[in-house]
């Protein structure tokens, strides 16, 4: 990655340097950071803290761990991605969209134990990191590139709605129990009805939250702070903690020191599965995000080089007593917006945070917590997509649907049975076009060049004897026996006895053993019917496939042609 506004000098500079210091992008900009760049980065990196705190406590009450433990993964992550996170502007931490699957593991495995809760979060946040430091290594950041838009959309949807529904008890600060949004929406309603809420709590969150509605159209107003100093500065002065209202309390102070997380007797699958989910929750998250503001800042950022930067920042944040983290939407905008050029400015705020736990630990104590469940419900309403999800109602109405499932897979069986529910629907929606691809018979249209489906050109010329086949797709095991039937019915339904059929194969881009063995089979079947089996445009990397599956001596070399125009002219007895 090259940072915005390099001299040419510079730029021979960056490409000069070793090959290793590559994966250290931080220490690159390091090296040709331009002194008119602190004072915006600094000035930044203070605006930053104003948010980074609010939010990064929130998010931990909202992921199931104390809200000190939102700093710690809030200032550790920030230091290590400034090395090794290929984006100059992208802010980690904490994360909406993340909470939702960590605190279902989190509740599930510590039982109601917060230390036991911190080190499940913070053996989560290892076992993601590493994941994401392996798969970048391994070049595989392409990967979220798999799940479809409509399929994000329903995924996030469901993440948003149940993030949402997780943080309505504490904004009527009533205590229902964890079993799925639905189950948790219908009990908050129940528990509502019986006269369980605390309205003065209901008053400071909701304040809260319609503040920070009204002024998230200001940009460059930092609306979160404002409410929550607003809604700690109320329970302060007219005592709403006596009152019943839940406040964060004394933090305590100092830094997170170092430690190797684990829990002994616990359910290690469900951790890991947790743990993947998040990783490729986070990524998919901080890839594109990334990909946004580098276009934005005319920059390239290596899409597996941000996988290791924010693997490596995860796994610090483990090793620190923190959980979890990802890209901010929320937060990066704000630090573009003050004005940064670099990484440093996430080391400001990093420092802020710190010097904030060293030195005014109790200058959060009366912050309510339904202030920061409204901080929480405010990102999750954020997280919503409708308006596209129309447009594509209007164009494409199975991939809304398709949508809507992955949202219900999310809302009802909870937020990581859902990613995998999605990934199971990416799979089949890749897939279902080449286990039932679309197929033609080809003929010549007057007036046009080339060969044409003659279901769409009812008009079109067939020549008699021969049959022109074309398969839209990969010849695979799923496919191999419906290629033959189709194109068997084709020969049965030709107006005159078929004497070659030429399979006009560009767009059969690979094929494998069984679909092979199905052309060796059905190459004989032809035979026996005197029917002799071409191919035009048939790739070479696939044809180099076919000679390596042994079919080469079944069909003969002379049966491939350059193109179908070939093809026909060598049935016709034409010279080439």
């Amino acid at each position: 990655m090259q940072p915005q506004n390099l001299t040419p000098a510079a730029e021979r500079d960056v490409t000069k340097v070793p090959r290793w210091l590559h994966w250290l992008p931080g220490i690159l900009v390091l090296r040709s950071y331009q002194p008119g760049w602190l004072p915006r980065d600094l000035a930044a990196g203070l605006v930053l803290t104003t948010m980074l705190v609010p939010v990064g406590i929130a998010y931990a009450e909202a992921s199931g761990v104390p809200g000190v433990y939102g700093l710690y993964a809030t200032m550790i992550p920030l230091l290590v991605y400034a090395v090794f996170g290929p984006s100059r502007i992208l802010v980690l931490g904490p994360d909406s969209a993340l909470a939702a699957p960590i605190l279902a593991v989190v509740l599930q495995v510590s039982g109601g134990d917060p230390a036991r809760a911190i080190m499940v979060a913070s053996m989560m946040a290892v076992v993601s990191g590493l994941v994401c430091i392996v798969m970048g290594l391994l070049r595989l950041g392409f990967i979220t590139e798999l799940l479809s838009k409509p399929i994000r959309y329903g995924y996030m949807n469901g993440i948003a709605f149940t993030v949402l529904v997780s943080q309505l008890p504490k904004l009527f600060a009533i205590s229902v129990e964890d079993a799925g949004p639905l189950r948790e929406l219908l009990s908050l309603g129940q528990a509502i009805l019986a006269g369980k809420t605390n309205w003065y709590s209901f008053a400071v969150g909701a304040g809260s939250l319609v503040l920070i509605l009204a002024l998230k159209r200001f940009e460059r107003i930092p609306g979160i702070l404002i409410a929550v100093i607003i809604a700690t500065l109320a329970v302060s002065v007219f005592q709403l903690d006596q009152a019943g209202v839940k406040v964060l309390g004394t933090t305590p102070q100092g830094l997170p020191g170092f430690v190797v997380p684990w829990v002994s007797g616990t359910d290690l699958v469900k951790i890991l599965l947790g743990a993947c989910a998040v990783a490729l929750i986070a990524f998919a998250d901080t890839s594109v995000l990334s990909r946004t503001y580098a276009a934005r800042t005319k920059t390239r950022v290596d899409p597996n080089q941000e996988m290791v930067g924010l693997g490596a920042a995860n796994l610090a944040a483990g090793f620190f007593q923190g959980f979890p983290i990802s890209s901010s939407a929320s937060r990066t905008p704000v630090a573009e917006a003050a004005g940064s050029k670099s990484q440093l400015t996430g080391v400001v705020g990093a420092l802020a945070v710190a010097a904030l736990l060293m030195f005014a630990p109790n200058l959060l104590r009366y912050l309510p917590s339904s202030a920061l469940a409204a901080v929480v419900i405010a990102a999750a309403i954020g997280l919503f997509e409708i308006a596209d999800l129309k447009r594509i109602y209007r164009i494409q109405q199975w991939e809304f649907w398709l949508s809507m499932v992955c949202f219900a897979g999310v809302a009802v069986f909870g937020a990581i049975p859902g990613i995998f529910l999605a990934v199971v629907i990416a799979v089949i929606e890749f897939l279902w076009d080449g286990w039932r691809p679309h197929y033609a018979v080809l003929g010549r249209v007057e007036g046009l060049r080339g060969y044409h489906d003659i279901k769409r050109y009812p008009d079109a010329r067939r020549i008699d004897g021969l049959l022109l086949f074309r398969w839209d797709a990969p010849l695979f095991f799923a496919n191999a026996e419906l290629f033959q039937q189709r194109l068997l019915e084709a020969v049965e339904e030709s107006p005159t006895p078929v004497r070659r059929v030429v399979v006009a194969a560009e767009p059969v881009t690979s094929v494998d053993v069984t679909s092979a063995d199905m052309l060796r089979e059905l190459s004989g079947m032809l035979r026996e019917r005197g029917i002799a089996l071409h191919f035009a445009e048939m790739k070479d990397p696939v044809r180099d496939k076919l000679r390596r599956f042994e079919l080469m001596e079944a069909i003969g070399d002379n049966s491939f042609h350059p193109t179908v125009g070939s093809a026909v002219d060598d049935y016709l007895g034409k010279p080439a």
